[in-house]
């Protein structure tokens, strides 16, 4: 849980420090009062990156030389901080040591705002990527298996430039089909489980939402079996030569969100995707909560502007199963009155404040 974050140079923020709760909190103001950023602040400080298209240097303020966040954390007054100069230069630091990456303890993180909507409708790299992030938090023994199939796909790239280029022997090659295909295959099996632990609430929650046929799915594009797939691209090698690069296997899968049996990120409406893209981060605590793994802070931009009464409603008993959320709005009305749900008022970069406890 993010006890409190003190921002420094952040967007519009105040140079100030803001407490939050432990259940719901409402964060609510005008347009332009600094909510977005007030999220992205804390995504920042938890991941270090922000969760907006762009280039994360944008979050630092006009005249400033650099962005910093600090978080306090509830687990032994930890603390997690993010900062990013005009240079690019970066830190990510928990305690003032560096950040391992994933696998790590910070708390999990969940963000639905508009540019997030690619997770829906962009590419599927956003969505193996979204996908392999979910396997590292419910199982952190298996964190590095993206970043090791990544690290084997690139030497072995790397080769296939230099056999083409006349600088290596076609057949050294084999070695490294067999390496590629051995580190894929834990990879695809761990995307395949993922998926198969959120397919259920998936479609259970969006049709609460209003969304039913909704489906999710796993679209492999190579065979689980590493010898198949060793085999497979050997059988490829003269194509990778002349395209200069691994043409097959898993950094080409996809993961497939439908309704009704059509894929949701070129047939869906805006307000389709919005509540597909809503499911999914509630199956994914879904099933996170059920392997004993904590709640993940949820971070919801705007998201009643679209939702009647009733959705709002379900949505924030979602929400007040368990764990630590933010969401903003441009009116504290929008979102429902429940117990624990704290209210912050923002407005220019500021807050004044949380409001009491709301009571049962």
């Amino acid at each position: 849980m993010v006890r409190a974050l003190e921002c420094r140079g952040f967007r519009n923020l105040s140079d100030s420090r803001t407490e939050l709760g432990s259940g719901i909190a409402v964060v609510h103001g005008p347009n332009g009062a600094g909510k977005s950023n007030l999220l992205e602040a804390v995504y920042f400080g938890l991941v270090g990156r922000s969760f907006r298209a762009g280039r994360d240097r944008d979050v630092i303020r006009f005249g400033a030389d650099s962005a910093r966040v600090e978080l306090e954390l509830a687990s032994a007054g930890s603390t997690l901080l993010g900062a990013i100069d005009r240079a690019g230069e970066r830190r990510h630091l928990r305690d003032s040591r560096p950040l391992p990456g994933l696998g790590d303890d910070r708390p999990l993180v969940s963000v639905f705002h508009p540019d997030r909507l690619q997770l829906v409708k962009g590419a599927p790299a956003h969505r193996r990527a979204h996908l392999d992030r979910l396997c590292a938090a419910l199982w952190p023994a298996r964190a590095d298996l993206r970043s090791r199939f990544g690290r084997t796909l690139a030497q072995r790239n790397a080769l296939v430039s230099r056999v083409r280029a006349g600088l290596a022997a076609a057949g050294s090659l084999g070695v490294w089909d067999d390496r590629l295909a051995r580190e894929a295959e834990p990879l695809m099996a761990a995307r395949l489980e993922a998926t198969e632990a959120i397919r259920q609430p998936f479609a259970a929650i969006a049709q609460r939402l209003g969304l039913p046929e909704a489906e999710i799915a796993y679209r492999p594009r190579a065979p689980a079996s590493a010898a198949e797939l060793a085999g497979e691209l050997a059988a490829r090698r003269e194509r990778d030569l002349g395209r200069a690069y691994t043409s097959y296997g898993p950094q080409l899968d996809e993961v497939e969100l439908g309704l009704s049996g059509r894929q949701l990120r070129r047939f869906g409406s805006q307000g389709q995707q919005r509540i597909a893209l809503l499911a999914l981060l509630f199956a994914e605590r879904e099933s996170l909560l059920a392997v004993g793994r904590p709640a993940p802070l949820m971070l919801f931009d705007d998201v009643m502007s679209e939702l009647d009464p009733e959705h709002r409603e379900l949505l924030v008993a979602l929400l007040a199963d368990g764990g630590q959320a933010l969401i903003t709005a441009t009116e504290s009305g929008h979102v429902p009155t429940a117990t624990g749900i704290m209210r912050i008022a923002m407005s220019n970069g500021e807050t004044s404040g949380l409001a009491a406890v709301e009571a049962a």
